[in-house]
């Protein structure tokens, strides 16, 4: 029972996801201006950051901070 909820939610936000990217491309094409992003993949303590201008940058330090976090995670359960 528990499992079918969380399945639902990751669903739910993979789909809310789609919508998202479709409606910027679409406000974009019509005119709208113009779109900037950025965001963060974290495969273990190494992040691939991409990105244009502002969103870049805050990707880039949100990126330092979760790999800090993730060592000193790390770190501290190794030693107990």
């Amino acid at each position: 029972m528990r499992g079918d909820i969380l399945i639902l939610t990751g669903t739910g936000l993979v789909v809310i996801g789609f919508l998202l990217i479709f409606m910027g491309v679409l406000i974009s094409s019509l005119g709208g201006g113009e779109v900037e992003g950025g965001g963060v993949i974290m495969i273990g303590p190494i992040p691939i950051v991409f990105g244009s201008g502002r969103a870049a940058t805050l990707a880039m330090i949100l990126a330092v901070i979760l790999m800090v976090l993730w060592i000193l995670g790390f770190l501290l359960t190794r030693r107990g």
